[in-house]
């Protein structure tokens, strides 16, 4: 396929640039194999590309390359293959461990930086109540419209030079880290014995192994000392923390333009926007694609973008009844499928196309430029799928609830994990996503997952297929269960060794997957029509077509077997599976 036609047409691999062996020279070892010839033409590589620090990538340090993983020769060997890339901008965050929020940390008010990152207090000043802990509490008619993605406040507390706690906001991830004292960190207190020193000591050291609430420690005969002890405890402490940014500052900006035209030198061709709904804040909206505003900064994006000769996919989930889908690709954006995913699964378990054909009869007719996938390195949305109420009205969703619910309580009982979002205090308001390999969500059946395979690699955008999904990969609790408050994630990272890769490159499933995606890949009629014809709810029926070639794909979900007839070369062929 030419290189004019890879952005729209091509099939995009996904993955870290150590999820193939340590790097991505391994993963690019393998796409040099035959087996895997002219399968992708595009690589979506997950930002532990940059350097980063929690959220597997996601809370970025800076957009330079991690030399631990990547180097500029493997970008010479994709661009050998003609492989051309995507990346992602974080557009909402960086890491407390980013030059920006470092120099924050070493300055105080002082810093250069200081309205870089959103002092929670700050932008809440006269809008709420100050508690006890420091941290003011907005009024509830706006606390309420606040959407969140963790239980409690987004807020994550840093020590200033001046010895301040102040509150900054954190959407996403945060981590503290209390390490341990021994007597030197309390020499300075006055008054205080070596036996004294040496209990303090206990009575921290042990609180922090058992995970305890310092600012509830009894420090006993010299308890009048214990702010001072908490100071000293709390300088010694660490963070990790995805710090949202002030789209309001013109140093976030900057720092926009120079990344774009950064990710553009490595060879960037599309542009994932990573959280960029919860960019525009404003007092008394929700805080997630607040309107005018989010469109303002999404067309600044824009222009940077196209400076760069950079493709933008805006990253959103949210309810299909809410109709945000709708509005970004009215806007000419690309968009990510992410109904695909539960729409697949929903339509194998029930053997009833209807939903699924909905929506592809709507990307067809609507003329959505997307990107879909089945696995991801996120999870299965299903939060996507809901109606949502718009001003008053009911906007039915492509799944009933109790549809969304089957699916989710299938994953579940093979073994899955369940992600939700929290209201301010703290309670569940709805479910999120669901995580599993796509693979075990469908019981492990080879023959459902070469169906689904053939399914997307037919409904109209780009393909983004997942690694280990090519290889069948099963659900990893053991990862998932030690992997800390994003471990329901890791249950779909596992890193593949080179002899899995030769293992898998021996079975059928993975060999027929690789033989669907290349014909994706480079059949010129991909290039053209795409037709949802007339069929029976537990048939599929799907044809491309372009000048003289043609694809057709028919399949009968009761049997889970399927037909593709297609021209190579002016001759036709049939598969069967």
């Amino acid at each position: 396929m030419s290189k004019e036609n890879i952005i729209s047409h091509g099939v995009m691999l996904n993955a870290y640039p150590d999820s193939i062996g340590n790097n991505l020279a391994d993963t690019i070892a393998m796409l040099k194999r035959p087996e895997f010839n002219n399968v992708f033409s595009l690589f979506y590589v997950l930002p532990t590309f940059f350097n980063s620090d929690l959220d597997r990538g996601f809370s970025v340090i800076d957009y330079n390359l991690n030399l631990d993983l990547v180097s500029k020769e493997d970008l010479k060997a994709l661009e050998a293959l003609n492989i051309q890339l995507k990346f992602d901008i974080v557009l909402n965050h960086l890491s407390v461990a980013s030059p920006q929020f470092k120099d924050l940390l070493k300055y105080g008010n002082k810093s250069k930086y200081k309205d870089f990152f959103i002092n929670w207090n700050t932008f809440w000043e006269g809008k709420g109540t100050l508690g006890e802990d420091g941290i003011i509490i907005p009024n509830k008619e706006f606390l309420d419209k606040l959407f969140m993605r963790k239980s409690g406040l987004p807020v994550l507390k840093v020590l200033f030079p001046d010895g301040s706690e102040q509150p900054y906001w954190n959407t996403f991830y945060q981590q503290i880290t209390y390490h341990k004292i021994n007597t030197s960190h309390l020499d300075q207190l006055k008054g205080l014995t070596l036996e004294d020193a040496n209990a303090v000591c206990n009575i921290v050291n042990q609180a922090i192994e058992n995970n305890e609430d310092l600012s509830a420690l009894n420090f006993e005969n010299v308890q009048h000392l214990k702010a001072e002890i908490l100071q000293i405890v709390n300088k010694n402490r660490s963070y990790l923390g995805q710090m949202d940014v002030n789209a309001n500052s013109e140093l976030v900006w900057e720092f926009y333009e120079e990344t774009l035209q950064k990710v553009s030198d490595f060879g960037c061709k599309i542009l994932r926007l990573d959280a960029f709904a919860y960019l525009h804040k404003e007092i008394g909206q929700s805080n997630f694609f607040n309107k005018p505003g989010t469109w303002e900064h999404l067309e600044r994006i824009k222009q940077i973008a196209t400076k760069n000769n950079l493709t933008l996919l805006p990253e959103i989930h949210a309810e299909y009844g809410l109709h945000l889908h709708d509005e970004v690709a009215e806007q000419g954006y690309q968009i990510y499928d992410f109904f695909l995913p539960g729409l697949t699964i929903h339509t194998l378990e029930n053997e009833n196309s209807k939903a699924l054909l909905t929506w592809a009869k709507e990307i067809i007719t609507k003329g959505y430029k997307t990107v879909n996938m089945l696995g991801c390195h996120d999870g299965i949305p299903v939060l996507d799928l809901k109606g949502k109420t718009v001003d008053g009205v009911y906007n039915k969703g492509l799944l009933e609830d109790g549809e969304i619910e089957a699916i989710m309580n299938k994953i579940l009982d093979r073994g899955g994990r369940v992600k939700n979002l929290y209201d301010p205090a703290g309670n569940k308001i709805s479910y999120y996503q669901v995580n599993a390999t796509f693979f075990s969500a469908l019981g492990e059946d080879e023959q459902k997952l070469l169906l689904a395979r053939a399914i997307q690699m037919f409904m109209p955008g780009i393909p983004q297929v997942w690694y280990l999904d090519i290889f069948a990969g099963k659900n990893d609790y053991q990862s998932a269960d030690k992997g800390g408050s994003a471990g329901h994630k890791e249950i779909n990272r596992t890193t593949l060794t080179q002899q899995d890769i030769d293992t898998g490159l021996k079975k059928n499933i993975v060999l027929h997957q690789l033989e669907l995606i290349r014909l994706r890949n480079t059949s010129k009629a991909f290039l053209g029509t795409v037709k949802i014809n007339d069929s029976e709810a537990h048939q599929i029926d799907i044809s491309w077509t372009h000048e003289n070639d043609f694809a057709y794909f028919k399949a009968n979900l009761q049997t889970k077997l399927f037909s593709i007839k297609f021209s190579e070369n002016e001759i036709t062929k049939t598969w069967g599976f």
